[in-house]
């Protein structure tokens, strides 16, 4: 098939970014976007507690549908509701907090990249995305690109697109994947899966992810404690160590996950 028709000309124009400035190391994501009590996306990037945050999820887009993005309860689309992103937008850049626009799972402002959160659907074509869009990148500015496999390797959906090398960062989602998740006592599965990523994928930083309240996810879960003494000394050994990616901002909201672990990440 084509890529004309996998991807609506309409999305790419949301994915126009600039170029945007910082550390790699040791770094918070959280996702955004999808419950109305989690306050808005400029509230979330005045924290201080995140260096990205991902705008979740334009949900429908490609085989010539008009792209349509999902905020659960911030805006309506429909409406053009939305546009008000905007303003948030740049005021997160200019905190210098970088925003993606997280697709799979507005206009008047440039985003800082597109993640790629694929959890369903074909695995074809997304390598071509990627392509296309790093190729903005030749033209003076930046477009960074993320994604958010699963830890079994290699992701089934992504893994193609992985290979490319065009990838910036990687937010692994160790959770809800039992296999190579921490379970408690035990950090072995995640060790061997972590490093399984970090040396066969050629990406420039890799993240932690996991859920940031026990209700988050169905497992997978790892108690502030654990992460200091356990998981991070292991994971920050390694030279592609990126930070840690949570979700979601409202169940961070809920526990405070972040800025319990910001000064250890």
């Amino acid at each position: 098939m084509a890529l004309q028709t996998v991807i609506s000309f309409s999305v790419l124009s949301l994915v126009m970014l600039i170029l945007a400035r910082g550390s790699h190391a040791g770094e918070n994501a959280i996702y955004w976007g999808q419950n109305g009590n989690e306050g808005t996306l400029e509230e979330t990037c005045a924290t201080g507690n995140y260096e990205f945050v991902n705008i979740a999820f334009l949900a429908s887009f490609g085989n010539g549908q008009p792209p349509m993005i999902n905020l659960a309860g911030h805006c309506d689309p429909y409406t053009n509701g939305c546009t008000g992103l905007s303003s948030d937008i740049k005021s997160c850049q200019a905190q210098g907090v970088k925003v993606m626009l997280s697709i799979g799972g507005g206009a008047g402002a440039v985003l800082d990249g597109i993640d790629f959160d694929i959890e369903g659907g074909t695995n074809q074509h997304w390598d071509d995305l990627a392509k296309y869009l790093s190729g903005y990148s030749k033209k003076g500015k930046k477009v960074y690109l993320t994604a958010a496999p699963q830890c079994p390797f290699p992701d089934a959906l992504v893994g193609g697109a992985l290979k490319t090398g065009l990838f910036d960062y990687v937010w692994i989602q160790f959770y809800n994947n039992p296999p190579c998740q921490y379970t408690s006592g035990n950090v072995g599965n995640l060790e061997d899966a972590w490093k399984t990523w970090t040396s066969d994928i050629p990406a420039a930083k890799f993240f932690l992810g996991l859920p940031a309240a026990p209700d988050a996810a169905g497992s997978g879960f790892i108690p502030v404690d654990d992460l200091k003494s356990t998981v991070l000394p292991f994971i920050k050994g390694s030279a592609k160590y990126g930070g840690v990616m949570l979700w979601s901002k409202y169940y961070d909201d809920k526990t405070g996950y972040s800025s319990s672990i910001k000064s250890n990440v």
